[in-house]
């Protein structure tokens, strides 16, 4: 009896062993793939996208020009027959010539999203988020569910290029956070799921970046992931203390930038300084992530769930190697139409490109930050921000700077910086303007403590405030 009992005990005492081995193994489980799990819970199937496109990928050449031919047919037939708003938008092109597709705008998509849904989809079914509004022309979009997973299928795919798994991968971000309490605490809940911790970007003070340096010190981060300039910002303040940062956070391995444009010498100092390749992003919320920095610096475009074209003034596509407006295609939406969408950038495309892997030779900027002069020319607005920058930066006081047009021939520099500038810099910042763009320009200098940025915290580097029609 004795025997049996104490068998009793033995059994009683291993199954709780049991149950508490495989309850923590599952929780654990369950920890490691908290990503994962979080998009399953709403609604998102990202282990049939994951699959899906997997079996893009591995078509042949000859397969893959065949499977870009028939989405694009399939998406612009399905918005024809289900969507009542590209019905009428596209009413006089013919579907057997794409050229004939209409180009949309950002301001074609500013009105009320349930105008925009095709039939079967409810604001209650969809993926909706809001446009980052850095165009001047923010709008509510729509994805349906699969191709919401599929977009985060390919993001996860271009980080895994680098060795980043999002469920395990722990990341240092650099964005801005919302004020609004609801908002502020989805995003920190949006934090714990991703495994990283976010350091505050409208702060680019030195105590600020000290205590960056401490947090980094502290945690096993894999990659850092965010805009651009307070990064640029974070590197130029560990040259000034003669850090590298990989040797404070040995677990470091790449940096990864998004929203904000990199310059080559911006690149190589975050290089320089965090010790880690600096790798460039290039997407739209309303899209999918566009292109992605390969290791050999090889900005590869989505071809697997986007058509990107580059058309001139007069909607017809330019030879690769020529710039022109970059027009994109979101071959998988369903919910809302993305058919030849003018996303409001000016790029090039590499005359090396394929239809199955286009390459982004360079993102000159946005349709909209073009100056015109009195004379009628126009210039792009980043392009001679750059050559002032060239300029401005070698001073070794000022921190950043933007600029704005205010008439055609008036431009107010504003900078941040320890002491102001001396008059024989700014004369020489304002020879270098006129000599690239044309003379009798009125420039002014403006010195701040902070740079206004914007609600999610992007700095934009030029912005113009005239009519330019």
């Amino acid at each position: 009896m004795f025997f049996i009992k104490r068998k009793n005990k033995t059994n009683a005492s291993n199954t709780r062993i049991f149950f508490i081995y495989f309850t923590k193994t599952y929780f654990n489980q369950l920890l490691l793939k908290l990503f994962d799990l979080s998009l399953l819970i709403n609604g998102f199937p990202i282990k049939k996208a994951r699959l899906f496109l997997k079996a893009i990928q591995k078509k042949s050449n000859v397969d893959y020009e065949h499977y870009i031919i028939q989405k694009k047919q399939d998406i612009v037939a399905f918005h024809l027959k289900y969507n009542a708003f590209y019905k009428s938008f596209a009413k006089n092109a013919n579907s057997q010539n794409w050229n004939s597709m209409p180009v949309m705008t950002k301001s074609d998509l500013q009105q009320p999203l349930e105008t925009l849904l095709s039939n079967g989809f409810t604001t209650s079914n969809v993926y909706i988020d809001k446009t980052s509004g850095a165009s001047g022309q923010p709008f509510i979009f729509a994805k349906d569910k699969f191709c919401h997973a599929l977009t985060w299928s390919v993001i996860m795919n271009r980080f895994s290029w680098f060795n980043i798994d999002f469920n395990t991968s722990k990341q240092a971000r650099f964005y801005g956070i919302p004020k609004n309490k609801k908002e502020y605490y989805k995003e920190k809940l949006k934090d714990f799921i991703s495994n990283r911790k976010r350091f505050n970007v409208f702060d680019l003070s030195d105590d600020a970046f000290k205590n960056w340096l401490n947090v980094f010190k502290n945690n096993a981060f894999i990659y850092m992931n965010g805009y651009t300039s307070p990064m640029v910002q974070f590197a130029k303040y560990l040259k000034s203390e003669n850090v590298i940062l990989k040797n404070s956070c040995p677990t470091l391995n790449v940096c990864i930038v998004t929203s904000e444009m990199l310059f080559e010498d911006d690149k190589l100092l975050m290089e320089t300084q965090f010790g880690v390749p600096a790798i460039n992003e290039y997407g739209a919320s309303e899209l999918d992530l566009i292109a992605f920095q390969n290791s050999n610096n090889e900005w590869v475009v989505n071809s697997e769930t986007l058509f990107v074209e580059v058309l001139d003034e007069n909607n017809n596509p330019v030879p690769n190697g020529n710039e022109g407006r970059l027009v994109i295609t979101s071959l998988y939406n369903k919910a809302q139409p993305f058919i030849r969408y003018d996303i409001g950038d000016i790029g090039v495309l590499s005359k090396q490109s394929t239809l199955r892997q286009p390459i982004l030779e360079k993102l000159i900027g946005r349709t909209n930050d073009v100056a015109v002069l009195p004379s009628g020319k126009k210039a792009a607005g980043l392009t001679f921000y750059y050559i002032t920058k060239s300029i401005i930066e070698n001073d070794g006081h000022v921190k950043e700077f933007v600029i704005e047009q205010h008439k055609k021939d008036t431009f107010k520099i504003i900078y941040v910086s320890a002491k102001t500038l001396s008059k024989e810099k700014k004369a020489r910042i304002t020879t270098e303007m006129e000599n690239y763009l044309e003379k009798g320009l009125d420039i002014h200098f403006e010195r701040q403590d902070l740079l206004k940025r914007s609600k999610s915290g992007k700095l934009k580097q030029f912005t113009s405030f005239i009519n330019k029609n």
